[in-house]
């Protein structure tokens, strides 16, 4: 599938640009060429990395086959603009990492019929255990979407989905190890105000959170069932799921869903 990919380029060469890097060259490929805004960014991404890093983006986007934009949103549009000429009547794949950024406004910038597919990863990338949402724009195909995937899936999951479900992604997985952090934090400190050191109380925490993720991973169980399966009625465990239900964890998690959800669509939009 990679037999036709000469080179990749990467624009943005930070932490999920260097993530992404790192799973490409898992997946055995080593013409690599990454894009820094200047000389001494470059210097230190080409030393941390171990690739060839240029700050010419025009000249990264001409000899590479799939170019990766890993930037902020508020700087994709520009980059298009900048490498266009590079991409327009040809068959490269443009990648975009950022939130809120349309396939539709990357093609419309680039004013021609370019392959454009939406990635939206999360930091757990890093260490192997990310989840990529995919989605394709009008005129990137299935074989495109599945060489993206094929380069993703050394550092992460690949799920595939529509577009204008991508800024729900964004909320769910993109930020959710910060939410998923903050609850195993908060945990391990309530516990520590009953007595229980942190350091002992936060690997109780997330040894759980670990252990009970890959239950629902690995037993084919609903996740209700396995819910009641531990708050068995007049436990204690039973009290803790009431109490969550009496506050309406649910209400707060769908709104913190939903918040998150409409700061990623305003991304795109300047907000």
């Amino acid at each position: 599938m990679l037999s036709n990919i000469n080179n990749i380029g990467f624009i943005g060469c930070g932490k999920m640009g260097g993530a992404i890097i790192s799973g490409v060259r898992k997946a055995g490929f080593e013409n690599l060429t990454g894009v820094e805004a200047n000389s001494e960014l470059a210097d230190s991404a080409a030393k941390r990395l171990e690739i060839e890093v240029i700050t010419d983006a025009k000249n990264a986007a001409r000899k590479s086959d799939i170019i990766f934009m890993a930037l902020k949103p508020q700087y994709i549009l520009e980059c298009v603009a900048n490498i266009k000429d590079e991409v327009i009547g040809t068959n490269k794949i443009l990648v975009s990492v950022a939130a809120g950024v349309t396939t539709e406004q990357i093609e419309n910038t680039a004013g021609g019929n370019i392959s454009v597919i939406r990635i939206m990863p999360n930091t757990p990338a890093l260490i192997g255990e990310g989840v990529f949402g995919v989605a394709k724009g009008k005129y990137a195909t299935a074989e495109q979407v599945n060489i993206i995937k094929s380069l993703l899936k050394n550092i992460g999951f690949c799920i595939d989905i529509e577009e204008n479900q991508i800024d729900i992604v964004t909320a769910l997985s993109g930020s959710g190890p910060a939410f998923f952090y903050k609850i195993i934090n908060e945990m391990a400190t309530g516990a520590q105000k009953l007595g229980l050191e942190y350091d002992k109380a936060l690997q109780f925490a997330l040894k759980t959170a670990i252990g009970s993720a890959r239950m629902i991973e690995l037993s084919n169980i609903p996740v209700e069932t396995l819910i009641s399966n531990v708050a068995t009625k007049g436990g204690c465990t039973a009290v803790g799921v009431d109490y969550m239900n009496e506050v309406h964890t649910d209400r707060i998690f769908e709104e913190l869903i939903k918040c998150t959800t409409d700061k990623a669509a305003a991304l795109g939009k300047g907000k």
